[in-house]
């Protein structure tokens, strides 16, 4: 449960919108991703931290943080960043627990792809107010 609480305030850490979160689900099949970034995990704790939403809620969250609206290349750049700096809080607030860990290059998902090799996983639904709705993945290998 440290993981899931981990993710949240990461998120609320870097975002500057108020979120709120419904109960986290455990996954029990695969995720499919049409948008958004996955970031890999390293060291004590292995799999992946994967962001997913509509392009409209990322370009909002991006309005939120930098006070225009961000699209294209800008938006696919923000994204990757947003990924890292969520990613990057989770592992510092994973410290204080015990466990160490790395993160990797994000990489940006554009297209329909599933991920479905991890053997434990967590989905936390967050919404985003008068914003819209995103899914946290917590892939674990």
């Amino acid at each position: 449960m440290h993981f899931i609480q981990g993710i949240i305030t990461s998120m609320k850490n870097v975002v500057p919108l108020q979120i709120t979160n419904s109960f986290p689900k455990r996954l029990e099949h695969s995720v499919v991703v049409d948008y958004g970034v996955s970031i890999e995990l390293i060291g004590d704790m292995k799999g992946k931290l994967v962001m997913t939403g509509d392009v409209a809620v990322f370009s909002a969250i991006g309005q939120s943080m930098f006070g225009m609206p961000l699209e294209g290349e800008m938006l696919d750049s923000f994204i990757g960043e947003l990924g890292n700096m969520i990613a990057g809080s989770f592992s510092t607030i994973l410290v204080e627990y015990g466990v160490t860990t790395d993160i990797t290059t994000p990489f940006v998902i554009k297209e329909h792809i599933v991920l479905a090799e991890f053997d434990k996983g967590m989905q936390v639904p967050l919404s985003f107010q008068d914003t819209g709705d995103m899914d946290i993945y917590l892939l674990l290998d």
